[in-house]
């Protein structure tokens, strides 16, 4: 049913954006894929533990084509319990400095909730992006954190909606998610990348309307990430697992391109990167 209507519209976004990450820009003409890195144990699925793992991850993720690497280290599945702050730190700090070692040069991203825990990753890792799940509301000083740090934030919408507001929620939205720009344009955040938030504190067809709807949020005039890999609303609509679910993220991430994103967050990079390339001779047919 949902996948049948994600269907009914195609849209390919123009929009060309670039990010500030070290010092350097990095172009979003073309969309990105965002590899996932979970040096967590309880993660929903995939995760890396261990010099030898975290650095052939590492290496298999940028040899496949990942422009950004996604570390974390606390699980975000539904009904999680996070570790505390200094034991996230200390996960983090393991695995950055095999990353780092492994690739110097890399675009790192530290997805966490935690401002003092993203302060670190910045100033002693180098780490260029923070993707923050929770967009500032599990850590007030999270917005002020990253004005000062002066790195592109990852502005998730993480809010539970009522269901009977099923029809209306998209302009709910909008709302607030432009007030939040709002507030991070004001402390001075320059490069801020919009995720949608799907599986945050949304039902199975709210997930499936944003989806149908993505180009919508083309409105808010900032580049586009979809994190949709192996997710509940992908399983649970096909009655499967999330180990079972490879085909389901491609299918998803096809159509995520198809109405705009810039940024695919993946686990499986290589499925994604072809994906993109699929989609970026489409789009290049269409407009020649």
């Amino acid at each position: 049913m949902y996948l049948c209507a994600i269907f009914c519209v195609t849209v390919l976004s123009t929009s060309s954006y670039s990010i500030n990450v070290g010092g350097e820009l990095l172009s979003l003409e073309k969309p990105v894929v965002m590899g996932i890195l979970n040096a967590t144990p309880d993660s929903f699925y995939q995760h890396h533990e261990g010099d030898e793992a975290i650095r052939l991850r590492t290496r298999q993720m940028l040899d496949e084509g990942a422009a950004i690497l996604d570390v974390g280290a606390c699980s975000t599945r539904p009904g999680f319990t996070p570790p505390d702050e200094k034991e996230e730190m200390r996960r983090l700090g393991e695995a950055l400095a095999i990353v780092r070692k492994e690739a110097p040069e890399a675009v790192l991203s530290v997805d966490t909730f935690r401002a003092d825990v993203a302060k670190m990753c910045v100033e002693e890792y180098g780490v260029q992006i923070v993707n923050d799940i929770s967009g500032g509301e599990l850590d007030k000083e999270m917005f002020r954190t990253v004005a000062e740090l002066r790195v592109p934030y990852v502005l998730t919408h993480n809010k539970a909606l009522p269901q009977e507001k099923e029809d209306t929620f998209l302009s709910e939205f909008l709302q607030e998610m432009g007030g939040k720009v709002e507030q991070l344009h004001e402390l001075g955040v320059c490069d801020i990348i919009l995720d949608p938030g799907f599986g945050f504190g949304k039902t199975l067809e709210q997930n499936y309307i944003l989806m149908q709807n993505l180009e919508v949020l083309h409105e808010l005039d900032l580049p586009l990430l979809v994190g949709i890999s192996h997710k509940s609303m992908i399983y649970k609509l096909l009655g499967t697992t999330p180990g079972e679910a490879s085909n389901g993220t491609t299918v998803l991430h096809t159509v995520a391109l198809q109405k705009g994103a810039h940024i695919l967050r993946a686990h499986e990079v290589k499925e994604a990167m072809e994906c993109i390339r699929k989609q970026w001779n489409v789009l290049r047919s269409l407009t020649n």
